[in-house]
């Protein structure tokens, strides 16, 4: 699945590495592809290390595999240095974009103009790094650094010209959302298992859709579309993006938590940091979105 948004199609740690995160694409016949990388997979039959590849040949079948002590294995710490690298790349280009970028009656159109393209850059960015097999810090920040333009710019116009301080709220909106997963997530609140998954997938998929029939509506017919980001309808519908980031942001605390565990490369944390970033601005998003909503006058 592809979306606007790149988190819904984005691929788990790299097949080659063996971590394949969630690809259950089925075969000829029925048989799921990718089940040997698959954390949720069931074991085959008479292979107990069959969903892990980095499980130690030596341990006895049913025993869990333990974290590797070996070097060049991906760590917490790797997760966090380069997560807040990303992040950091994007928040300093979002506030260039701010500032050297105005939303004045002059300026609007030509500031919009480069956060679009921009946008569509980074996008083209992500695809490619979703569909590499392995990850490309380069590309990485480089699409960080685009996606920061878009927020600068938008986060200023929505700011600047519908409702003063809802960057900031955004902000604060999105920090909490992630502090309060990731509570629940560690706390065992939210149990990530092959259903939940498919859940969020489905209802990613449908809301991807509507999202894309409203935009076809707006751009041939005019108007707000469907009005689905609009009035009463906008509402919830910016309420449902949060909760569906929400449930992304716990499937990458389970890959993160997988690939660490089964001893997945080092430089797979830059493929964690790509998809947490990409869960992160996909909720401040749906919270700017929400934010502009309940400020409007329309």
């Amino acid at each position: 699945m592809r979306s606007s948004n790149p988190v819904f199609s984005r691929r788990g740690f790299s097949r080659d590495n063996g971590y394949a995160g969630f690809n259950t694409a089925p075969q000829a016949g029925g048989a799921a592809v990718g089940t040997q990388g698959n954390p949720y997979a069931q074991p085959q039959a008479g292979n107990p290390y069959a969903q892990n590849p980095y499980a130690q040949q030596g341990l006895q079948p049913g025993v869990p595999p333990q974290a590797p002590v070996t070097t060049g294995r991906m760590t917490m710490d790797d997760v966090v240095m380069r997560t807040g690298t990303t992040l950091g790349v994007l928040v300093v280009t979002a506030a260039l974009a701010w500032a050297l970028l105005p939303v004045d009656d002059a300026n609007i159109g030509r500031s919009y103009g480069i956060a679009i393209g921009a946008a569509l850059l980074g996008m083209v960015l992500a695809l490619v790094q979703s569909f590499k097999r392995t990850a490309s810090p380069a590309l990485i920040l480089s699409y960080a650094a685009l996606e920061g333009v878009f927020l600068g710019v938008v986060s200023s116009v929505v700011d600047n010209r519908i409702a003063d301080g809802a960057a900031m709220q955004a902000v604060i909106g999105t920090l909490a959302v992630f502090t309060a997963v990731l509570i629940a997530y560690k706390a065992g609140w939210i149990r990530v298992n092959r259903r939940f998954y498919g859940f969020v997938m489905a209802a990613a998929l449908g809301f991807v859709m509507l999202m894309a029939v409203n935009l076809l509506f707006a751009v041939f017919g005019g108007g707000d579309g469907l009005g689905f980001r609009s009035g009463g309808l906008g509402i919830a519908f910016g309420i449902i993006g949060i909760l569906l980031g929400a449930a992304f942001l716990a499937l990458d605390f389970k890959q993160v938590e997988d690939g660490i565990t089964y001893g997945a490369p080092r430089e797979e944390a830059w493929l964690a940091a790509f998809g947490l970033t990409m869960t992160l601005v996909w909720i401040y998003l749906e919270f700017l979105r929400l934010i502009a909503i309940l400020n409007s006058s329309d």
